[in-house]
């Protein structure tokens, strides 16, 4: 089958449907080919050439090779079984164990750069990318996949999935993903059999034998470039086209009728507002950028100002590229346009600058602060720029002016805009110095030379004006407070900036303040409010766009729905300035007792209720209220707040009709598309307390009693632990394995739990005795050759049943001989160890609590390796004290938010109910319970929080379950007990009624 007539067949199918998604295999293609390392590894072991390849192939369905690609082997069963099967071939024992590592090994881990490149590029078109790999478990459990999984939108491994190619469901599975049609795809492979398979399913199929051919295959069949392309660029834009007739005689006209050659124009990926494009004629290497087409706001996306401002700048000092020539004329490609060089070096999308050393990363950041005080000391008499803005009031005209372009692009309310459009006014700062500012200023738009730490070249004017300095630090800043994971922005909220090398926001303006020789200062968290209020405007305009087709970035519409959380960062600080301002405030001594009934708007007041000194990481002081927290975790509880009210309180009612439907025993899918995006916005293993996480490398860095108020909104919903991961047991389970598990055990088992790739039980209790006091656990856990073997019957062990569940952390005696508190000990069993039974769900008041259920589990002579012991033999109780501190009070954090949801439901019920002729809302003993509530739910917040604050300053040491189950018959007499205080007409009626009888009476 030649090339040339798979590209015909390639091409009359992407006629019809478009190329959608490109899929990968992993080994041959993004990776160097195993059988070129077996073809070394033979020659340098002295091993029969081909006779891995033999074994590989032989032997069906079954043979050791698949069952090991389909994760039915371990690593140290495939080295046993794959040795028998080569020694088979040659007669003599081969060395399998040391294939296995050069398989592995570092060299064989490198990802092609020429593989790196085209993923880039593709991912840069709009195409989705995939992986789809016959892999396998390493001996430390977890799969080999070197690769970095961001450049995947959708990665399907063969051990987890426990099918392999050519199995045709793998291929389906990796398609259901992408959610496309087999024939929007085009498949990698170096393996005939496996592209077979893929072709039968209607899948375009590519044979790589050699990576740099299949990449020019590739780049024929998609229509695009794959390697060389200018940095960041794209094909144009169906709806970004430019005539490129006219243009060409334009630039005959600009460059000299001696310039000839052929046009090139491809779309700039970079900038949300005026389209912008490479061009490359002949030999000049050229930038355009023009208006967006269609009606336009008046004075927007003004390219005129820009040209003048570059014009004005090229011998101010400051680094721009050389501006060439303004057409004003529509009719030459449809839009005014200017044109100028192109400046070849450096665009560093990524503010955290991966691959950089802690001391280069400093040094972009302190060249981007330079040049910006550049800019800000540029003589505007000098320049011609003195007429370039208005002179004074800039921030209110700002404020006015972004106020009129969300009013004119607003698609629905934001609730935090609406309160921005009234505060930003109101809090206007003192009038600076008067300056050209960009604008715009941001990592992403300077250009750096390749290898030294100097800017090039300060990229999109287009907002520049004369203003407030202070206003383009605060905007040059916002990526420190954006989370990594933000779409549009990537950010630093969750970076440890000491490691990387980058200043802190303060130390970045502090540096700069040393640039200008002016002092700090104090009303920054105003112009960070301001900067990010103008940011969810301009947002907000590229989304109104994107629904008219002018947007310029294939982004646009998602960027567009971000402006939401945008204005909500906007007002966290506007708060903390409200706050700064009031504690400026002189303090006033009262002439006497107020009775004033106005709704305090300041801080909570404060106050110390330990003693004991406190750690160096923990407050002294109660926090009251989200709004006391770090800046930090305000932000947290601010993303996570907003996360809930998008995603978890919409997603509850399918998830409720899940729980009692007959496939509730597999988890909801949508629960695992949650997770994905919590953790893609940062809102991931928030629970790990600093003291057990000091260096912040697994969560995220918050005390227990910052935590507190996170998981009080957390509790808001049944649903949200999970989505979160700070779900019970897993949370405990984590926490253990933190403080306590070997390098190998938090490798095998720690990280698969923090990614939520598992999940996990704790057994502990026992049947037969009072669990709730751990030493009398009666399971044994025997030494035996090199093993321990258990043997126990355990019940409510929560998540037991949940098909996801791997490990198990299992609670028995190793000694009974031993000091009471010295018998337990605690081992990893893996749920898949033959001997270990889940019997049946327990119900808790007549519920399953389905995927997870609380199971009833049997161990018979399961059968553990020694280097699954926890901390040591004998140190169980220890282990279990110290992991009871933290599940226990997060779980009250917990109920604080069950009780506040109830509260809530309650008060909507007797807003819209209706006995004995007024509202229930009216009725004084609802109004009692209300008010009642209310207190009841502030004196546990108060006790929970001080609880939160002990275990902070203070160290975590400080009934019978059968009950709750359909075993006996007590869970049912409560339950009836308490529905019959309603159904024959509720307490509050009788007491009532009582009480009329009682008055009547003489």
């Amino acid at each position: 089958m030649g090339l040339r007539w798979l590209l015909q067949v390639w091409g009359s199918r992407r006629a019809a449907r478009p190329c959608r998604a490109v899929v990968f295999d992993m080994g041959g293609v993004l990776l160097p080919s195993p059988y070129a390392c077996a073809r070394d590894w033979e020659v340098r072991n002295g091993v029969p050439p081909g006779t891995v390849r033999r074994a590989v192939a032989c032997g069906g369905h079954d043979r050791p090779w698949m069952k090991y690609m389909r994760g039915e082997l371990t690593a140290d069963e495939f080295v046993r079984a794959f040795a028998r099967q080569c020694f088979d071939i040659t007669g003599s024992p081969v060395p399998v164990d040391s294939f296995l590592s050069d398989l592995t090994s570092k060299e064989m881990s490198q990802q092609l750069p020429a593989m790196t490149e085209a993923i880039r590029r593709i991912r840069a078109e709009g195409l989705k990318t995939a992986v789809l790999s016959n892999n396998f478990y390493l001996r430390s459990g977890a799969s080999f996949l070197p690769l970095d999984r961001k450049q995947f939108d959708v990665i399907v491994e063969s051990c987890r999935e426990g099918i392999c190619k050519p199995d045709p469901r793998i291929y389906t599975l990796c398609l259901e993903r992408l959610g496309i049609q087999p024939n929007e795809s085009i498949f990698l492979d170096d393996i005939g059999q496996n592209l077979k398979a893929a072709a039968q399913l209607g899948m375009n199929t590519l044979k790589v034998d050699d990576p740099e051919v299949a990449l020019k295959e590739l780049e024929n069949f998609l229509g695009f470039p794959l390697r060389g392309a200018v940095p960041f660029t794209r094909s144009v834009r169906p709806t970004m086209e430019i005539p490129q007739v006219p243009l060409q005689k334009y630039l005959e006209n600009v460059l000299g009728s001696h310039t000839t050659g052929s046009l090139l124009i491809r779309q700039f990926s970079h900038g949300q507002s005026n389209p912008t494009y490479y061009v490359e004629y002949g030999d000049r290497r050229l930038v355009l950028r023009k208006k967006p087409p269609g009606k336009l706001l008046p004075s927007a996306h003004a390219v005129e100002r820009e040209y003048r401002v570059l014009r004005a700048l090229a011998e101010s000092g400051v680094p721009v590229p050389r501006a060439l020539a303004l057409c004003e004329d529509s009719s030459i490609i449809g839009t005014p346009f200017y044109l100028m060089e192109y400046c070849a070096g450096h665009i560093y999308k990524d503010p955290s600058l991966p691959g950089l050393e802690p001391s280069q990363r400093r040094a972009i950041y302190a060249a981007m602060n330079q040049v910006l005080a550049q800019i800000h000391s540029v003589d505007l008499k000098a320049a011609g720029l003195e007429d370039y803005g208005k002179h004074g009031n800039y921030v209110q005209r700002q404020v006015q002016t972004w106020t009129k372009q969300y009013r004119a692009t607003e698609t629905h309310t934001i609730p935090a805009m609406e309160r921005l459009i009234e505060w930003l006014p109101l809090h206007l700062p003192q009038a600076h110095q008067v300056t050209l500012v960009h604008g715009d200023f941001r990592l992403d738009n300077l250009i750096f030379h390749p290898e030294r730490p100097q800017v090039l070249a300060v990229l999109d004017w287009e907002l520049s004006t004369l203003g407030d300095p202070i206003s383009d630090v605060a905007y040059s800043c916002m990526a420190h407070y954006l989370p990594s994971s933000f779409s549009l922005l990537k950010g630093l909220g969750n970076c440890d900036l000491t490691h990387l090398g980058i200043p802190t926001a303060e130390e970045h303006f502090h540096t700069y303040c040393g640039h200008m020789g002016i002092p700090p200062i104090e009303d920054w968290n105003f112009y960070m409010a301001f900067s990010f209020f103008r940011v969810a405007a301009i947002l907000q305009g590229v989304y109104k766009r994107s629904l008219t087709g002018q947007a310029s970035s294939a982004t646009a519409e998602s960027g567009g729905k971000q402006a939401e959380s945008m204005a909500d960062l906007a007002w966290d600080f506007a708060t903390k300035e409200g706050f700064r301002v009031f504690k400026a405030m002189p303090p006033v001594t009262p002439s006497g007792r107020s009775y004033s009934t106005w709704a305090w708007q300041g801080p909570f007041p404060r106050r110390s209720y330990v003693t004991v000194p406190r750690s160096s990481s923990a407050p002294a002081h109660l926090i009251l209220s989200p709004e006391g927290l770090s800046g930090r975790a305000q932000d947290l509880y601010g993303r996570l707040r907003r996360f809930m009210d998008a995603h978890v309180y919409p997603a509850e009612q399918a998830l409720r009709d899940h729980q009692v439907s007959q496939t509730r025993w597999t988890p909801h899918p949508l629960v695992e598309e949650l997770k994905g995006k919590a953790k893609s916005e940062g809102l991931w293993n928030l629970f790990l307390p600093l003291e057990t996480d000091p260096e912040v490398r697994y969560g995220a860095g918050l005390t227990n009693l910052e935590y507190a108020h996170l998981c009080e909104l957390m509790g808001m919903s049944l649903h949200a632990p999970e989505i979160f991961n700070c779900s019970a047991p897993d949370t405990g389970n984590m926490e253990v394995l933190l403080r306590y598990g070997t390098e190998e055990q938090k490798e095998r088992w720690l990280q698969p739990l923090l990614d939520g790739e598992i999940r996990s039980c704790f057994a502990m209790t026992e049947p037969q005795v009072a669990s709730s006091d751990a030493t009398n656990i009666e399971s044994s856990i025997v030494e035996e050759e090199g093993f321990y073997v258990l043997n126990g019957h355990k019940w409510w062990i929560s998540g037991a049943l949940d098909p996801r569940c791997r490990l198990c952390v299992f609670m028995g005696k190793t000694n009974p001989g031993a000091p009471r508190h010295k018998q337990q000990s605690m081992l990893l069993v893996p749920m898949d160890t033959p001997g270990v039974t889940v019997t049946r769900p327990l119900s808790v008041y007549g519920l399953d609590d389905p995927p997870a259920g609380h199971g009833e589990i049997l161990f018979e002579n399961v059968r553990v390796p020694k280097a699954n012991m926890l901390l040591g033999p004998g140190r169980g109780f220890e282990i279990a004290q110290g992991r009871l501190g933290p599940g226990r009070i997060h779980h009250c954090m917990r109920l604080i938010g069950f009780a506040e949801r109830a509260l809530a439901l309650m008060k909507e019920r007797v807003k819209s109910r209706v006995a004995f002729g007024k509202p229930l809302a009216e009725q004084g003993t609802i109004l009692a319970d209300i008010a009642t509530s209310r207190a009841e739910i502030e004196q546990a917040r108060l006790l929970v929080l001080k609880a939160a604050l002990l275990m902070d300053t203070v160290g975590n040491k400080a009934f019978g379950a059968a009950g709750l189950s359909s075993d006996y018959p007590l869970a049912q007499f409560f339950a009836w007990a308490r529905a019959l205080r309603l159904a024959d007409g509720p307490d509050e009626v009788h007491r009532t009624t009582v009480a009329k009888l009682e008055l009547q009476a003489p």
